[in-house]
């Protein structure tokens, strides 16, 4: 005759007094604290470069000249943008090294473009990952910087290389190590509009078209393919032009890169303010979404 195991519950009564322990059990999207948020941020840091690289890999697996167009691309449109404006409309007249000028715009420019388009989809463009797995949701927009940078890199170099073999040549000197703490600093502004960006979009969706028109307007407003001299005689202008943080980016690189000469202190200042005002609104713009990401529905 066969005997209940006595482990095993017989009847329902036995089932109600089956304790759980659930303590260790979380909401799935639920919004922790601030401060334990960023901490839980900081512990998928690995997973934010593993992510990185190996998109990195897949993109370039995807074309022929694999990372090659890392390069060619801005190449190709500083030709076009020298053709264009250089040649044809003259603005670059009175420029030192017009050449290396446009050289560091366009590639400056690509670097921030290319990292707040992708940024600013982060979460809509990753929506079936976002609603099956539980973690901080800040990570993808992290992840898709930390890839254009990564990205940048041969393209900085090949940028660095042209301005040292295009006549006129300029003088290599110690100053041009500042290059590392203001592309350092243009990563952190990246990150914190990519961040305010991404959390409008998942709001509405169609803002990323905006946002590209945006860019191309900013593309013009931000001195790449002129000098900023042309408005000395409009201060209104030269004043909305030095609190743009893309110019003080463009500026202080060429004032390393080209001129031999220290960056403006008030294009640190601007800049400065610029990427921590993004970074501290755009971590907790950020953060009050994170219980949305995963069921909104577009």
């Amino acid at each position: 005759m066969a005997t209940d195991d006595a482990s095993t519950p017989s009847s329902a009564g036995d089932i109600e007094h089956i304790k759980i322990n659930a303590s260790n059990l979380s909401k799935v999207g639920f919004r922790p604290s601030f401060w334990t948020y960023l901490k839980q941020v900081w512990e998928f840091r690995h997973f934010i470069i593993f992510d990185s690289r190996s998109r990195i890999a897949g993109d370039a697996a995807k074309d022929s000249l694999g990372q090659t167009w890392l390069v060619l691309n801005p190449i190709l449109n500083g030709a076009a943008y020298f053709l264009v404006f250089g040649i044809m409309l003259g603005t670059g007249r009175g420029i030192e090294n017009f050449v290396a000028y446009l050289i560091i715009g366009v590639f400056m420019y690509r670097f921030t473009v290319s990292a707040i388009v992708a940024g600013s989809k982060a979460i809509s463009g990753n929506r079936s990952l976002v609603t099956a797995f539980n973690f901080p949701r800040m990570t993808l927009p992290i992840a898709i910087n930390v890839r254009e940078l990564m990205r940048q890199m041969i393209a900085f170099v090949t940028m660095i290389g042209l301005i040292a073999i295009i006549p006129p040549l300029e003088p290599i000197s110690w100053k041009w190590l500042m290059f590392i703490p203001i592309v350092a600093i243009q990563f952190l502004f990246n990150l914190g509009l990519s961040l305010v960006l991404a959390r409008i979009v998942t709001v509405w969706n169609d803002f990323s078209h905006i946002i590209t028109f945006g860019t191309r307007i900013w593309m013009y407003l931000s001195a790449i393919f002129y000098g900023v001299e042309r408005f000395e005689d409009l201060p209104i202008v030269l004043t909305f032009m030095y609190a743009n943080p893309l110019f003080c980016i463009l500026d202080m690189t060429r004032d390393v890169l080209l001129y031999d000469a220290w960056p403006d202190p008030m294009r640190w200042l601007v800049l400065g303010s610029w990427t921590v005002g993004l970074l501290v609104a755009g971590s907790i713009i950020f953060w009050q979404g994170e219980e949305t990401y995963g069921r909104e529905e577009r």
